[in-house]
C-alpha cells in the first residue's frame, strides 16, 4: 500500500479535491457547494450530498448575517467548540451555548422541558441577528418553531442537523414549514460536528455574496 504524501498544511486543500472527485462531475452554486464539501469533509459521509436541505438563498443570508456580526447559538457545547470563533469575531460576531448554564439546568428542571428549549429562548433574548444552530436536540427545533409562530421570532438562519431517532426527522420537517431561511439535513443524519462544519463553511467563504 502506497501512501501519499501531503504536507500537513495542504491535507484540507488535498482532501477538498478528493471530495470533488469522487461526486464525479455533481456540483452545486456557491456558496452552498461550500457547505455541501465542508459536510463531507468533517463526516466522510457522501449522503450530506444528497439530504442537504437549503431553502432560498440561505447560505447567502447566513453568511450576510455573519459579516455583519451575527450571534451563533448552539444547542451543545460540541458545537459551539468547533465553531472557529476567532475567525467570526474578526466579523465582530460571537458564539453562544447556554446548555451547562446553571440557571438554564434550575429552570429546564422547573419546567419539566428539556434544557435545549431553554437555551433556545436564551438565544432568542440576544440582540441583533441570530443563526441558531442545533445539532443533538430536536427540543431546540420544536422550540424555535413555536417562538417563530407565536411570539414572532425571526431568525436569521436555522441550521438544523440534529442527529437521532426521536422526533428528529418531524422536528427539522417543522423548520422547513416555519417560514425562514434555512439548512437542514433531511432524515436522521447530522449532529454538532456537522452543524459546526456549516458554521465554518460560511464563516471561511471568501467569494462575493
Amino acid at each position: 500500500m502506497a501512501f501519499e504524501i501531503v504536507k500537513p498544511e495542504n491535507i484540507e486543500t488535498r482532501s477538498m479535491e478528493i471530495i470533488e472527485s469522487e461526486l464525479n462531475g455533481r456540483t452545486w452554486p456557491e456558496p452552498e457547494f461550500s457547505v455541501v464539501k465542508r459536510c463531507i469533509h468533517t463526516s466522510a459521509d457522501f449522503d450530506y450530498a444528497d439530504n442537504l436541505v437549503f431553502s432560498e438563498n440561505a447560505v447567502r443570508i447566513g453568511i450576510e448575517a455573519i459579516r455583519s456580526g451575527a450571534n451563533i447559538v448552539t444547542d451543545t457545547n460540541m458545537a459551539y467548540s468547533g465553531i472557529n470563533k476567532k475567525h467570526l469575531e474578526s466579523y465582530n460576531g460571537s458564539a453562544h451555548c447556554f446548555i451547562a448554564d446553571e440557571s438554564v439546568f434550575t429552570e429546564a428542571k422547573s419546567r419539566g422541558c428539556t434544557r435545549a428549549t431553554v437555551s433556545m429562548e436564551r438565544g432568542a433574548a440576544l440582540e441583533g441577528k441570530t443563526i441558531f444552530v442545533v445539532g443533538n436536540a430536536p427540543t431546540a427545533l420544536v422550540r424555535l418553531y413555536d417562538l417563530i409562530k407565536n411570539e414572532n421570532l425571526k431568525p436569521a438562519l436555522i441550521v438544523g442537523v440534529p442527529v437521532g431517532f426521536v422526533n428528529v426527522v418531524e422536528a427539522k420537517e417543522l423548520i422547513m414549514e416555519a417560514g425562514v431561511p434555512f439548512i437542514v439535513a433531511k432524515g436522521r443524519k447530522g449532529g454538532s460536528n456537522v452543524a459546526a462544519a456549516i458554521c465554518n463553511a460560511m464563516i471561511y467563504y471568501k467569494g462575493e455574496i
